[in-house]
């Protein structure tokens, strides 16, 4: 699999759509529940293990091709540009990589994602709101609590102002336990009058997902 060739060959039908929507709960939403004020959260895709949906995320994230970023989120755009239960958003807010890292891999793996959701939303990319401190590795392996304590003050949120009182999608590329989603919103919500929802390009199933 790599590359723009995948991205012609695969047949959309094979790759594993949640069909969450921000209408209705789903098991994404209950992620968060009595954790932080998310009003809303879905996914695109499902990740397994051994699944198309992994082999095309590492494609995106360690191969340099960028260009998934811009298949994923035109393809989920056009989706949920018709999501009844989803507000008109102000900002998209990608998950920030720390500056080591975004400097040794050369992008954030989810701002081509932001940027395609944005045009079909109507929306603006805001890249710059949220920080990454530290330069941590990623800790998939790690229980829910383990992982929440290690990472609620990875981030920090820039320029407040801006966000007040908006509409502001948080989006990431796969959600696994949903820390890292919990500490971001939680600096988000350092904002006055800010409404946070969440998408992101896969979910990794739990029970009952």
């Amino acid at each position: 699999m790599g590359g723009e060739h995948h991205l012609c060959t695969v047949c959309r039908h094979d790759l594993p759509l949640t069909e969450y929507n921000f209408k209705e709960e789903n098991p994404i939403d209950r992620m968060f529940y009595g954790h932080i004020a998310i009003i809303k959260a879905s996914a695109f895709l499902r990740f397994s293990a051994k699944g198309k949906v992994k082999n095309l995320l590492h494609q995106l994230k360690y191969k340099n091709q960028e260009n998934i970023g811009n298949f994923l989120g035109d393809w989920y755009g056009s989706l949920l540009q018709m999501d009844e239960g989803l507000p008109s958003i102000d900002y998209i807010v990608p998950v920030p990589l720390h500056a080591k890292k975004l400097r040794k891999r050369g992008y954030n793996q989810v701002h081509r994602f932001a940027q395609q959701l944005a045009k079909h939303l109507n929306s603006s990319v805001a890249d710059h709101v949220l920080a990454k401190t530290a330069n941590v590795k990623t800790q998939t392996q790690k229980d829910r609590s383990i992982r929440w304590q290690s990472s609620k003050n990875l981030y920090e949120l820039g320029d407040e102002k801006m966000l007040r009182h908006k509409k502001v999608l948080l989006v990431d590329d796969v959600i696994t336990t949903g820390a890292t989603i919990e500490a971001c919103a939680r600096a988000l919500s350092e904002t006055r009058g800010i409404e946070i929802y969440v998408a992101a390009m896969a979910v990794v199933p739990k029970t009952g997902i």
